[in-house]
Parts: structure tokens; C-alpha cells; sequence
């Protein structure tokens, strides 16, 4: 980007603040609180026997400010402040920062959809990845929970579906997975794991909340529903607990409304496909790998070209040297990023259709950019 062009686009946000405040120091902080030798309790948790984790998908802080009022249990509880979700903002990249304790340029784990340089193919990392994708090769790093499980009870408490799914494998394995349907059972089964006596560490797992948001929208009824479930839930939690037991509350990102109109179809404009190979990432944070020998900043010209300053649009280069994916980033994994960026910044999501087809076009809530919606987590602690 030129220096004129530099100073015309809108600020982009400061990187996550990886190895202070961000989502990849809770686990391992509870970790450090219950006594595990090795991990770094950056978040200055308060020491106890047992702590349980519990990671909602989809609740942003600032989400949950506007409507607190339906989560009385949430609001009660001690706020740690704000805590930053990784880069870009979505589930597969904020839960393998929090299973490993490591950020995104040292897990690999770099979007929704990522490239698999090696075979030149673009994987859901929340899907069904290709049988000759190992997970375990894939994402080496050792997580929080392996780490723990030697010298503390360390259980994962979640949806049956997840036990053997990639991203688990990847980046959450290591102690016992308990298997619970329904969000009563995996309270149940969640207060089940924290034997008086015997330190233990507890990830909890709960999606609805962002399933929802996805379908319906976050301002929807259907939403202000589940997030009243959610602290129900969490009330049963907190009020049954063994002695010298802590609940850490947080999320791997927000959520923006984006309105049917601006769900736009970037395969229907041949210039802005021109000179990318792959289009990876998510509708908010847009990953395109540029065909060889063509020039990223030429691709990033196009697009800021048609989006303006409803979008940031940068190089993996511009990213990687500006920390948002974490200090001393593995060269090897950044090949999977996109080489150019675009990450929107006002009510956008943008669809290859030409490869993605029209269903995700359904698509209500959305989160993966930037913004304080998407990018800002709570840190709640009981």
C-alpha cells in the first residue's frame, strides 16, 4: 500500500494482544491457577483446586453489554475486563489459540477455510477435512490439555459430535472427553468432573448461542432466548460447586447483523476474481491467493477499489509484520493465509458463490473481522 493510500484508508484495529490479554492465555491461565507446573497464569487468575472453563461460542462483550439485562447471572459475576479474540475472529482459530496457548501463526490454524498449500485446496476447518489430512500433523503444537492432564484431572465437557471431530483433534485433545447432549446434561456432567480433593481443570464447550446467531441474527428473539438458557445454566453451575472450585466464563468471538442486501456475490465481478487462484477464509474476512506470478498488491488495489472504505484490505505480508498473528510467526504456516486480506468493516459479508454455491448466502450473523463486535470477548469469573 502507498503512503497516500495508507493515510486515506480507515485505521485498522491494534492486533490481539497475544501472551497478555487474548484469548490464547485462559485456558493456560486456569492451567497455572490449579497448579500446573510450565504454564503462565498471564491473566493473574486467583489460585484453587478446580477451575472449569467455559467457552460460549459467539458471545462478544460487547454484545452481551447491550443486552445484559437478559443474563442476570453474567452481569453478577467479577469482570476480568476485555479480552481480545484471536485474528481473524472465528472459532476455529480463537478455540485452537485457547487449546494450545499459542497464537495463530504458531498453530497454523488461520480461518474457517484455509489452504492446504501442499495439495492446493482450500479445508473447512470446521467441516469434514479430507481423510489424508491428519489433524495431528496438521496442528503439532501440544495443547493446555495435554499438558495438564499429567499432573491434574483435565476433562473436556461437550456435544457427543465433537469428540472425534478435526478441530478437537487438533487443537483441544489431551485429557478425558465427556460426551453430554442438551444443556442440562452438560452441567450435570460438567459438576461431575470436580471431585473435592483432587485438583482438576474443566473445559466447557457451548455453541447454541452462536448457532443461533447464525441462523437468526443476535438482535433476534430466538437469540435473547438462548443467551437467557446460557445463564440459567451457568446459575446451576456456580451455585453447586465443590469448595475452592472457580468458573472462568469467556468466548472465541462477537457477532455482526449483516442484512440480506449487503450479502454480496464477489464471483459475479470478474475483476475482482482476476489473478486469484484460491478464495479461502469467511464472508468477513475474505482470504485470496493470488494465481503465480501475480502481484497481491495488484489484487488489493481491485478490491479496495470496489469496497472503499466499507472494507480494511491488506497483505498477509502488512499482517504478519504487524503482530496479527502473533510474534515470530512459523513461515512454513503463514503459506496457508491468503496473500491478500479483506476484512470488512461496516454491515458486508462477502460470497465466492462460484465456489461456495448460495446456501451460505442464508447466512444472518457473521463475525471474522476486525471490529469491537467481533473482536472483543468477556472475561467473567465467579
Amino acid at each position: 500500500m502507498s503512503s497516500d493510500d495508507a493515510a486515506a484508508a480507515p485505521a485498522l484495529p491494534a492486533p490481539p494482544r497475544y501472551g497478555t490479554r487474548s484469548i490464547a492465555e485462559v485456558l493456560s491461565s486456569a492451567a497455572a491457577a490449579v497448579g500446573v507446573p510450565g504454564e503462565c497464569n498471564a491473566l493473574s487468575l486467583p489460585s484453587a483446586q478446580r477451575y472449569v472453563v467455559v467457552l460460549v461460542d459467539g458471545l462478544g462483550s460487547r454484545l452481551l453489554r447491550e443486552v445484559g439485562g437478559y443474563a442476570p447471572t453474567l452481569r453478577g459475576a467479577e469482570s476480568l475486563g476485555e479480552l481480545d479474540a484471536a485474528f481473524p475472529s472465528t472459532t476455529s482459530v480463537s478455540l485452537s489459540c485457547l487449546g494450545t496457548g499459542e497464537p495463530p501463526g504458531r498453530h497454523g490454524m488461520l480461518g474457517y477455510e484455509v489452504l492446504d498449500p501442499e495439495r492446493d485446496r482450500v479445508v473447512n476447518m470446521l467441516g469434514q477435512w479430507p481423510a489424508d489430512l491428519d489433524p495431528l500433523a496438521w496442528q503439532q503444537r501440544p495443547t493446555v490439555l495435554e499438558r495438564s492432564a499429567p499432573h491434574v484431572a483435565a476433562a473436556t465437557v461437550s456435544a457427543p459430535r465433537f469428540e472425534s471431530s478435526a478441530l478437537t483433534r487438533a487443537a483441544l485433545r489431551g485429557g478425558r472427553f465427556v460426551g453430554a447432549q442438551g444443556v442440562h446434561a452438560r452441567t450435570a456432567r460438567t459438576l461431575e468432573q470436580l471431585t473435592e480433593g483432587r485438583r482438576g481443570l474443566v473445559y466447557f464447550y457451548w455453541d447454541e448461542l452462536d448457532k443461533t446467531g447464525h441462523r437468526e441474527g443476535w438482535r433476534s428473539d430466538a437469540w435473547l432466548h438462548a443467551l437467557e438458557e446460557l445463564d440459567s445454566a451457568v446459575r446451576r453451575l456456580v451455585s453447586r460447586l465443590p469448595a475452592n472450585t472457580r468458573v472462568l466464563l469467556t468466548a472465541d468471538h462477537g457477532m455482526v447483523d449483516v442484512a440480506q442486501e449487503h450479502r454480496v456475490d464477489v464471483s459475479a465481478d470478474p475483476a475482482l476474481l482476476s489473478g486469484v487462484r484460491h478464495t479461502a477464509g469467511e464472508p468477513r474476512a475474505v482470504q485470496l491467493h493470488v494465481s503465480p506470478g501475480v502481484d497481491p498488491e495488484g489484487v488489493a488495489a481491485a478490491w479496495r477499489a470496489r469496497f472503499g472504505d466499507a472494507v480494511w484490505v491488506l497483505t498477509r505480508a502488512d499482517l504478519a509484520q504487524d503482530g496479527y498473528f502473533g510474534a515470530a510467526p512459523d513461515p512454513q504456516l503463514l503459506h496457508r493465509a491468503g496473500d491478500v486480506w479483506v476484512l470488512a468493516r461496516e454491515e458486508l459479508a462477502l460470497y465466492d458463490v462460484s465456489r461456495q454455491g448460495t446456501r451460505p448466502l442464508a447466512m444472518v450473523g457473521q463475525h471474522g473481522s476486525l471490529t469491537d463486535q467481533e473482536r472483543l470477548v468477556p472475561a467473567l469469573l465467579w
